[in-house]
């Protein structure tokens, strides 16, 4: 390992020494009220931050700009170990699309004496050198390049270790010790944080605990009622297998019930296999509740001596039968195809028993390895022994079920009607909640668009008001003044045309215009500043002039948006293509215009909700008010037209093709002309 060079020291006389005295007094000063002010601002992210879990981001987002570092790492610890479920990076911007290097560090590296990695936890134990290379060694795993620098501390809370916090650099750096201090003077607020995390997390394992055991106890309950009700036995040992197979989440559920054929069975001499007929009443699979399908294996039979599982609940009574073929090669152990070990390898296999004699089966299977936690299989007996009552409760009462059907079909409607209307009040509080939360969002952004320009109206004037302002900052200022005030005339007209436009107050006033002349008339407008970023139009025109009965006011504005759009998104340096073609559909003749640039691609999650007003692309930050698209989507509904986007990736790229497509009909009814345009 290499060691650092030492720089010689350096003398200074006593004169020296006087001056630097105060200096270093109003530097330690100063680092102090940094200190103060960055645990502040960690309280303050613990004490408002929106969601739990984002509070070790954002601080380690705040670290990452105090410290100047390219990516800062927290990370949780739960009895001396690191937590990977409550790891966050946070990577400088030019970073996050570095490539990933085959470059990580060694544990020698890694080592918290080496120049790579330094720690500022005093005194430094064993554990916190474990912890610190356990936490470096799984961030490197998600870092883009190699690390060159590290700054680490272990967190402390109630006298234990609860995370480490890592300073990453990815170029070589000496820390100095105003960083170190700082460091660890932020460390117990970031201990407070990553205890509330931790406890979070524990609360929300409580809660699937809770969840879980609330299932089990509707389970018993659902169990109950259904042996209490004058449900079939076939449909009742149907709904049986698929509640418990849901509350227990299994992969697979068989329902098995047995049919003796020697009626001297009861006085059997103790693990005496019986002759049998084993026939499947009950089947559920995921695959089945997924896709709502009927089972394909009910009412299939087979002899008992033709199982060697089955025969085990005689010859190991009172236990249930487990056994997993992952682990256990039982070559040798003949079992009926209806269990398809091969798909469903750990099975469990619970019977039914009442006053001593087996009634069938309850089979319960897994694709992977499953260990049954004693809480589960309590369950299963519990649901197995009120299965069995009500098997033999239904045989009992099965004369006189035939006088109560009536009862029952009344009963089965009401619940359909029931659960009609529910699903139509559910489905109306959905709405409800839908229509809530977007008056929300609207408000939240509508008061942002408003409030962002009046902002900057207010500094200006202030501005102005200052003594002795020279003409140029005047000037300066009533710029800003006047261009502030133009975005909110612009964003005030928008959203009152927008209104207007969705309460359909006025029809389109059409005029018949040349669309070639107009099409080059608006790309003419938008050369210049598409020329600025280096972008180029293609105009793709039909030879002939093609006439299009519009409203004008409309249409350019449809296309100056679109434009805008493309100038904003753009890859520098790119061209984009603009074709109008002419198409007949159903006897409707219709005009295609299609513009095409090149950019970052848009998903199919961003596509749903592109053409809503204040929505854009996730990542996309460039300055606008959001009503560009949902203006044009709204003027091309004006114009009773059609507009779809299109995002294709360009091979061995990381951009895509962008298209806008603007389907709008050529003439109305009224007025189309007899020759075709």
């Amino acid at each position: 390992m290499k060691k650092r060079l030492l720089s010689p020291p350096k003398y200074v006389d006593d004169n020296d020494v006087e001056q630097l005295q105060p200096y270093r007094a109003k530097l330690m000063h100063q680092q102090e009220n940094t200190a103060q002010a960055l645990a502040q601002k960690i309280n303050y992210i613990i004490a408002n931050s929106e969601a739990t879990s984002l509070i070790l981001q954002e601080i380690a987002h705040l670290l990452g700009d105090v410290f100047k570092v390219d990516c800062c790492c927290l990370m949780s610890v739960t009895r001396d170990t690191p937590n990977k479920d409550s790891a966050v990076n946070w990577c400088s911007e030019q970073y996050l699309g570095s490539p990933h290097s085959q470059e990580i560090l060694s544990m020698d590296q890694l080592l918290v004496s080496s120049p790579v990695v330094q720690c500022v936890a005093e005194p430094l134990t064993v554990e916190d050198i474990s912890l610190v290379q356990q936490t470096l060694l799984f961030s490197c795993q998600s870092l883009p390049i190699p690390i060159k620098s590290v700054l680490a501390i272990p967190t402390r809370f109630s006298g234990h270790n609860n995370g480490v916090i890592c300073l990453i650099k990815f170029q070589t750096y000496q820390w100095n010790e105003s960083e170190k201090k700082l460091l660890q003077s932020i460390a117990s607020s970031c201990a407070i944080a990553l205890a509330q995390v931790a406890q979070v997390q524990i609360l929300n394992t409580q809660k699937q605990y809770l969840h879980k055991s609330s299932q089990h106890q509707i389970l018993i309950k659902q169990l109950t009622i259904l042996s209490l009700s004058n449900l079939e036995l076939n449909q009742m040992l149907q709904l049986v297998i698929s509640s418990t197979s849901e509350s227990l989440e299994v992969d697979r559920g068989l329902l098995i019930l047995l049919k003796y054929t020697d009626p001297m069975f009861r006085n059997r001499p103790k693990k005496q296999i019986p002759k049998a007929k084993a026939t499947l009443m009950g089947e559920w699979t995921k695959a089945q509740n997924t896709n709502h399908t009927e089972p394909e294996n009910l009412e299939q039979s087979f002899s008992l001596s033709e199982c060697d599982l089955c025969q085990r609940v005689f010859t190991e009574s009172g236990k249930p039968i487990m056994i997993d073929n992952s682990k256990e090669q039982n070559d040798n152990l003949q079992l009926n195809p209806l269990f398809a070990i091969e798909q469903f390898p750990a099975t469990i296999l619970m019977p039914l028993e009442n006053q001593g004699k087996v009634l069938g089966f309850v089979v319960l299977q897994q694709e992977i390895t499953r260990n049954w936690q004693p809480a589960e299989l309590n369950l299963v007996e519990m649901v197995c022994a009120q299965l069995s009552n009500a098997i033999i409760q239904s045989q009992t009462l099965r004369q006189v079920q035939n006088l109560v059907d009536e009862r029952t079909e009344q009963l089965k409607r009401s619940l359909e009607v029931q659960a009609k209307l529910y699903e139509k009040t559910k489905q109306y509080v959905e709405q409800l909640q839908q229509l809530n939360e977007l008056k929300d969002e609207f408000v939240s952004n509508i008061s942002d668009r408003l409030r962002y320009p009046l902002t900057n109206m207010r500094m200006s004037i202030r501005n102005l008001r200052l003594p002795g302002i020279t003409p140029e900052r005047q000037t300066r200022y009533l710029d800003i003044l006047e261009s502030e005030c133009t975005k909110e005339i612009n964003l005030i007209n928008d959203l009152l045309t927008l209104q207007k436009l969705e309460t359909h107050q006025e029809a389109p006033q059409l005029e018949t215009i040349d669309l070639n002349t107009r099409i080059k008339d608006l790309v003419a407008a938008v050369e210049r500043p598409l020329a600025e970023r280096g972008l180029s139009v293609n105009i793709h025109l039909p030879k002939k002039p093609l006439k299009l009965q519009t409203e004008i006011e409309s249409f350019d504005r449809i296309l100056q948006e679109l434009l805008t759009n493309v100038n904003k998104y753009s890859e520098r340096d790119t061209i984009v293509n603009l074709q109008a073609t002419h198409r007949v559909e159903q006897e409707l003749d219709q005009v295609i215009i299609k513009v095409t640039n090149i950019g970052r691609g848009i998903s199919q999650e961003e596509a749903a909700y592109i053409f809503d007003k204040f929505r854009r692309g996730k990542g996309r930050w460039t300055p606008g008010t959001g009503l560009g698209l949902a203006l044009v989507k709204s003027l091309v509904q004006h114009l009773h037209g059609e507009i779809a986007i299109e995002s294709t990736p360009i091979a061995n790229s990381q951009l895509s093709e962008i298209s806008f497509t603007l389907t709008l009909r050529q003439f109305c009814a009224a007025t189309k002309p007899n020759s075709q345009q």
